[in-house]
């Protein structure tokens, strides 16, 4: 992922987690804690080649990758809708796919034509064939991604409290905002949190060296969406990584019932390995049971 990438590694950048907001601690204060623990690990797409021999079988072809990759993981961010926005047939396609993995969840993402070019205005046509497309994901629908780009400024709030008050509020839609004006006013940054929780809508935190004011640790509902990018197995990976985990079990104990983890590297080849490596962790830890990749290697 490019937004927020540091091309020297040598910057010195302080990859700490901030400290949970009033929010996110009165949003998960005194949650029932019956429901079972829920966390979702994947990557950002699963058409790398450069996991074949990896956890793909060599000679494996594109149109044979997904199979594969959700015996490896358990969700995906689905970005095949950014870019365009195709017919519940279409999608029923890609479904078929995973249909023997019940617990397997696509995440897609609001198509550009209403986030990045018409910007959530004079949207509702797309809209209402974007959602009608979701029919066709069923039990394997996660939380949709509504990503808007830097230039999306808190000036552009009244068309985005317009356009999430008219969604449906059937499925789960969680919202990433890039402007830095969103994060160092404050009541920007309130009216935004605020709004969302008042929809009962989530947040993206994103975890990228270049822009550490997107890890603004506001959870405007019980559930948690991360997209974290490291910096291609760096030492620094592991130590961020360890202190996510420590604050999900935090989180878990105060009352989180679902955490979606999406895994980004600047060379998406090494997802796998650190994906594997978190969520080791996150078991050891958290007592959870998410099944890690299933590298070729050790199936011989």
């Amino acid at each position: 992922m490019e937004f927020g990438r540091v091309y020297d590694e040598s910057t010195d950048i302080d990859f700490s987690l901030p400290q949970d907001t009033a929010m996110t601690l009165s949003n998960l204060h005194g949650q029932p804690t019956s429901s079972e623990f829920k966390v979702y690990v994947g990557a950002s797409k699963w058409g790398d080649k450069t996991w074949l021999g990896k956890i793909y079988p060599n000679k494996t072809p594109d149109t044979a990758f997904l199979p594969f990759y959700c015996r490896s993981f358990n969700t995906v961010e689905f970005s095949p809708t950014f870019y365009n926005i195709y017919s519940a047939d279409q999608i029923a396609k890609w479904v078929r796919q995973v249909a023997d993995i019940p617990g397997f969840r696509f995440c897609p993402k609001f198509p550009q034509t209403i986030t990045h070019i018409r910007r959530l205005t004079n949207a509702e046509e797309a809209t209402a064939k974007f959602y009608q497309s979701l029919t066709a994901f069923g039990k394997h629908l996660g939380p949709l991604l509504l990503q808007l780009g830097e230039n999306f400024s808190p000036k552009n709030f009244r068309q985005l409290k317009a356009y999430l008050e008219g969604l449906p509020p059937s499925i789960k839609v969680c919202v990433e905002v890039r402007h830095k004006d969103w994060f160092a006013n404050t009541a920007n940054r309130n009216n935004l949190f605020g709004l969302l929780h008042e929809l009962n809508m989530g947040t993206i935190i994103s975890d990228t060296s270049g822009r550490r004011d997107c890890v603004h640790m506001e959870l405007t509902t019980n559930e948690a969406v991360i997209r974290f990018v490291g910096n291609n197995l760096a030492p620094s990976d592991y130590a961020r990584l360890d202190a996510w985990v420590e604050r999900l079990k935090i989180w878990e104990g105060l009352g989180l019932k679902t955490v979606y983890f999406f895994m980004h590297q600047n060379n998406e080849r090494y997802v796998p390995d650190i994906c594997e490596y978190f969520i080791k962790k996150l078991n050891n830890e958290l007592g959870t049971m998410v099944a890690g990749p299933k590298f070729i290697n050790a199936l011989l």
